[in-house]
């Protein structure tokens, strides 16, 4: 199975001395020599964080939404609550999933491991890992994960 890039440092150094996390036009001008390299590395997780604290901050106001509930006599208007509450739970339940899954990228990344595929060990590819960060498969490995899903119920 492929690793990461030997260079071991998280940003791209600029001149003044600070840190730099790349922009995703300069992610996707990278050669491919360069996959998962420290500053490719830096960016997703930067981006991982980032989505980890607007979960986490989501939860946060969900919790206060549903403790500030008060009693409404309209049956009505009663049902109408109870189903925004039942949606938002759903959709806060969704976003643990997702939670779990962006906790478990940001491992990844710190192991080593991310950006790569899980059954193929072949690159996930930069396109792919833009739109969904999380993924741990190849567009390929999905595809065919999905194709024996529907064959076998799986």
């Amino acid at each position: 199975m492929a690793t990461k890039a030997a260079n071991n440092t998280n940003e791209t150094p600029m001149s003044s001395g600070s840190t730099h996390i790349l922009t995703e036009e300069e992610l996707l001008k990278m050669p491919e020599s360069e996959y998962m390299n420290a500053a490719q590395l830096a960016f997703f997780k930067e981006r991982l964080r980032k989505l980890e604290a607007e979960i986490l901050s989501n939860a946060g106001e969900t919790t206060e939404h549903l403790r500030e509930t008060q009693f409404v006599p309209d049956p009505a208007d009663r049902a109408t609550i109870e189903e925004e509450h039942a949606l938002e739970l759903r959709t806060r339940d969704r976003e643990r999933k997702l939670l779990k899954k962006v906790q478990q990228s940001i491992t990844r990344i710190d192991s080593g491991e991310y950006g790569w595929c899980e059954e193929t060990g072949e690159p996930i590819g930069l396109p792919r890992l833009l739109a969904r960060p999380t993924a741990t498969l190849s567009l390929e490995a999905q595809e065919r994960r999905e194709m024996r899903q529907k064959m076998f119920g799986d």
